[in-house]
């Protein structure tokens, strides 16, 4: 596993902190993804579903749209592929190395548990309204 390199995490952090304070300075927005999430739920079931959709008044409230937050994700997304191959740190890895080295090399049971851990962060942010 590659430890080198990288930034340093206080300062990626605190730079993060900086953008934070900027997007409330500038834009009156708090960084967020956990809403999106729930819009392209809200897509997806409209889209199998739409007469039970329709139904759900919480999915109903934050009907999808492509807002800041959801182009927010976007760049994320594609930033963060771009800074992967600028420094050579990009690989597609189904079950990364600190895991195999714990809990072996089953793909089902790290699914399983990444599936498990998203819902409950998923869960934790919707609780905080965010």
């Amino acid at each position: 596993m590659k430890e080198e390199g990288g930034w340093n995490p206080y300062l990626a952090g605190g730079l993060s902190g900086l953008v934070s304070i900027g997007s409330v300075w500038f834009a009156g927005k708090y960084l967020g993804a956990s809403t999106t999430f729930v819009r392209a739920t809200a897509a997806v079931e409209q889209a199998v579903l739409p007469e039970r959709a329709a139904t759900l008044e919480y999915l109903v409230k934050t009907a999808p749209k492509m807002d800041w937050q959801a182009w927010f994700l976007v760049g994320i997304f594609i930033g963060s592929l771009v800074a992967a191959a600028l420094f050579g740190d990009f690989k597609f890895e189904l079950v990364p190395p600190m895991w195999k080295k714990r809990f072996g090399d089953g793909v089902l049971k790290r699914g399983v548990v990444a599936f498990i851990g998203g819902v409950v962060a998923m869960f934790g942010a919707r609780l905080a309204d965010g």
